[in-house]
């Protein structure tokens, strides 16, 4: 399968499904949206796929967030259109029918953190950085962060790290429980290969169905409403002055002047 936006390696029964933006830290524009849905739809009907692992190409970034360029000329209703492309990539990685692993090297940050949230687990180089910072923007949370972050790291902490924009560095999020484990940068895709092989030894539909069961426990009908919650919210940011403020000074490299309206 070809794409322009990512680059696909088979290992036996395992997938790797590399983000190739590095030149824009690989961030989601709507063609990689569109790009990563029809990758994921297409993987889900391949068949024989006992593990996906998805992470970024290049040193710095797994997803350093969505394209901010492109979201500073959406007028609210295609911000809302974007918001819910997102979420249905979101959607399609958590129903995966195999576990999915994020190997996160460097940046995960507003939309990558939430891809990244959306796998099974996170496997973490030291250089990542981890952090929801779309209220800096005059943003917030799109794609599921707002609903998926808490479960990771509990409520009160999921408020802090979106309330103040705060990034965090790989150890901080092996500490409150964002991460499985971290490792070496040059040993991020070995490690993660080598939990996809212990998972891969296992019955293969024993592995689908426990995890099928373990979302349908999670309700995926109660985060669907969660996640239109947020996806309309996030579109509301676009009637205001702080969101135009907001994705303007972040292209002109400067600081933002908000007036909260």
């Amino acid at each position: 399968m070809m794409f322009e936006n990512f680059l696909v390696e088979e290992q036996g029964s395992i997938v790797i499904a590399k983000l190739n933006r590095p030149k824009a830290l690989n961030a989601l524009n709507s063609q990689t949206l569109v790009e990563f849905s029809k990758l994921l739809t297409q993987l889900s009907s391949q068949g024989g796929i006992t593990a996906l692992v998805v992470t970024g190409a290049g040193e710095k970034a797994f997803i350093a967030g969505a394209d901010i360029s492109e979201m500073s000329t959406m007028s609210a209703d295609q911000a809302l259109g974007f918001a819910r492309k997102g979420q249905q990539v979101t959607m399609q990685l958590e129903s995966f029918p195999a576990p999915v692993i994020a190997a996160v090297n460097g940046f995960a940050l507003g939309g990558g953190c939430e891809m990244a949230l959306a796998c099974d687990f996170i496997i973490a180089s030291r250089n990542a950085v981890f952090g929801q910072p779309e209220v800096a923007l005059g943003l917030i949370t799109g794609f599921g962060g707002a609903v998926r972050l808490a479960e990771y790291v509990g409520w009160p902490m999921a408020r802090e790290l979106i309330y103040s924009g705060r990034r965090i560095p790989a150890e901080e999020a092996l500490r409150v429980g964002l991460v499985n484990r971290v490792v070496e940068q040059e040993k991020l895709l070995e490690e993660a290969l080598v939990i996809a092989k212990e998972i891969s030894a296992n019955s293969p539909a024993a592995v689908r169905k426990v995890k099928w069961a373990m979302n349908r426990i999670r309700s995926e009908s109660q985060v669907a409403s969660k996640l239109e919650i947020e996806a309309k919210a996030f579109s509301e940011t676009f009637n205001t002055f702080d969101q135009r403020e907001g994705t303007k000074a972040f292209a002109e490299k400067r600081k933002p002047q908000f007036k909260g309206e």
